[in-house]
């Protein structure tokens, strides 16, 4: 039997990369699966104020903050949070808000700067763990990202592969999604999203008894449900009318190919789990502002999945 730890969706949050490292020794998994959107999504600014003195404001709450020991436990509840902190002073404020491109290479540079870090703490942590760990970044993931981890010693990028997990279980991986309003790094239609999968199913011995880790959800599975939006991307009627916004695509393969196991992210509040046909399909869902770990542990047997379960941490 193989025990798989799947997470997704941690969004630079640095408490959740360390509980998905960790989580292998803790669940006894013999892999630990990384579904996609791995990196944050903007910069905090800590800007100087004369003195010992620094202002942040992170989710609408200004701080002052008075030496180092507050500067540094500030830095460290905004990584938790999943943003990125940069201390700064209000002469570069103006000139980054007058440069946008200038706010772009910044914004590379710490998301990166991050996931190097992340990669060596990975590779201290697993290197004497005997644990395999699979990552396909997300479509909020630049695709400079991918180089980086293939840096890696003990995390493996799997975009586009055909993985053997054991003697019985294949898995296929892409953290591209359908269209988004965001227009995010790796997104497309589902005609070339189709293709894309295509090209891994065509090499699968067994898709019966395979896992299909996709970052996107099947379109109408309930995994894929969130709030309808207005054209300025606001919630409608308070977010009680939900849509699903899954990938058709998806949706045709696992009807046709019936894997064993379908793992899912994109969709925080997607978490859940259902069956299209024999597939089990598996969003654990994310809360990673919370600095929660959500997760599915899921133990394989020779032609079926002999239990799972959805996980806290």
């Amino acid at each position: 039997m193989t025990t798989l730890f799947f997470a997704t969706d941690v969004h630079g949050s640095e408490i959740c990369w360390k509980k998905f490292i960790s989580a292998g020794k803790f669940y006894n998994a013999d892999i630990i699966i990384l579904g996609g959107d791995m990196t944050g999504k903007a910069i905090v600014p800590i800007i100087y104020q004369g003195g010992n003195i620094y202002k942040s404001i992170l989710l609408e709450q200004e701080s002052l903050l008075h030496g180092e020991e507050e500067l540094l436990e500030m830095e460290k509840h905004i990584r938790s949070r999943g943003y990125y902190p940069y201390r700064t002073t209000p002469d570069e404020i103006e000139e980054l808000s007058a440069n946008p491109n200038q706010v772009d290479k910044l914004f590379k540079a710490e998301v990166l700067k991050t996931a190097e870090q992340w990669i060596a703490y990975a590779d201290e942590k697993l290197a004497s763990a005997n644990i395999r760990c699979y990552v396909s970044p997300g479509n909020d993931d630049m695709f400079e990202l991918d180089d980086l981890i293939r840096t890696s010693k003990y995390v493996q990028i799997v975009e586009g592969q055909v993985i053997q997990l054991d003697e019985y279980h294949e898995m296929i991986s892409s953290g591209w999604s359908n269209i988004t309003p965001w227009h995010t790094y790796r997104e497309e239609d589902d005609d070339k999203l189709r293709v894309r999968y295509d090209a891994m199913l065509s090499h699968l011995k067994d898709p019966g008894n395979s896992i299909f880790n996709i970052h996107v959800p099947p379109y109408g599975s309930t995994l894929d449900d969130v709030p309808e939006l207005t054209e300025d991307l606001k919630p409608m009627f308070g977010g009680r009318s939900l849509v699903p916004v899954g990938s058709h695509a998806v949706r045709d393969i696992i009807k046709e190919y019936q894997p064993l196991l379908g793992l899912f992210g994109h969709i925080h509040e997607g978490k859940g789990a259902i069956r299209i046909g024999r597939t089990l399909c598996i969003n654990p869902g994310s809360m990673y502002e919370q600095g929660r770990l959500l997760g599915a542990v899921v133990t394989l047997a020779r032609k079926k999945i002999k239990n799972y379960i959805l996980t806290t941490g």
